[in-house]
């Protein structure tokens, strides 16, 4: 294949791309829906006329057999009357055979007119089958295009989140998030940090009394529990004051 060939190739490729992207799909959808439902239209006006035509057909053989039956009987008539003395035998031989041709006449037109009968009823046989066969197809397209407009919305609202989705720079979202939670972390230790700072002093004697508070109170337990005992009576009086610590 020579340059011009191959080029015409990657036009031809290129071209059929650019038309492929084009086509909507639920456009083109409906558009052979309605070329189904346009053939549809001429199959059955074509099976119409053929139909008529074949019961045309029908029609005129019935009459040609009837014709071709009655001078059937007219010939035999002719003959009856004849043997009768009615007629002449000559001319009642005559007329007979006169009828008997035409009889065979209208069998001839029979069977031209049934021949035809039959081939249009072929017709009509097959022109039936197209129209029940289209019928059914637009049946399933309708239910196949009511299908694809509802995939096609939601495949239109899934590629428009996708591209609002892959428009969001995720690092710079994430680092985002980052600082903030650094942020909180930092106020939340400066909060804790001023609250210790706002807390008062203890002095030593406090510190002393709360080291010893477990001592003391013990020790004033046990002097309650002495000065009870006094005053019930079961010790005798006391009359040395215990002295305080100097």
């Amino acid at each position: 294949m020579g340059i011009l060939g191959r080029l015409g190739k990657i036009f031809q490729a290129e071209a059929n791309a650019a038309i492929d992207n084009m086509e909507d799909p639920v456009k083109m959808a409906e558009q052979g829906l309605r070329d189904l439902r346009e053939n549809l239209k001429k199959s059955i006006e074509a099976l119409a006329e053929v139909k008529a035509m074949a019961i045309r057909s029908k029609n005129e053989a019935a009459n040609y057999k009837a014709q071709a039956e009655s001078y059937q009987q007219k010939a035999v008539a002719l003959l009856q009357r004849a043997q009768q003395g009615q007629l002449n035998p000559t001319e009642a031989e005559r007329l007979a055979g006169e009828a008997l041709k035409k009889k065979n006449e209208m069998l001839q037109q029979y069977q031209v007119a049934w021949n035809n009968y039959q081939q249009y009823q072929a017709q009509v046989e097959k022109l039936e089958a197209t129209v029940r066969n289209l019928k059914q197809n637009i049946q399933k397209w309708e239910n196949e295009v009511r299908m694809l407009k509802a995939r096609a919305s939601v495949a239109k609202a899934t590629k428009k989140v996708n591209q609002e989705l892959a428009n969001i720079d995720y690092s710079s979202t994430v680092s985002m998030l980052e600082r903030m939670k650094e942020k909180v972390a930092k106020d939340e230790a400066l909060a804790q940090s001023y609250a210790e700072l706002s807390m008062p002093e203890k002095d030593v004697d406090e510190e002393i009394n709360q080291a010893l508070g477990s001592t003391s109170d013990a020790s004033i337990s046990q002097e309650l529990e002495a000065l009870k005992a006094q005053i019930s009576g079961k010790l005798p009086p006391q009359n040395e004051t215990k002295e305080l610590p100097q």
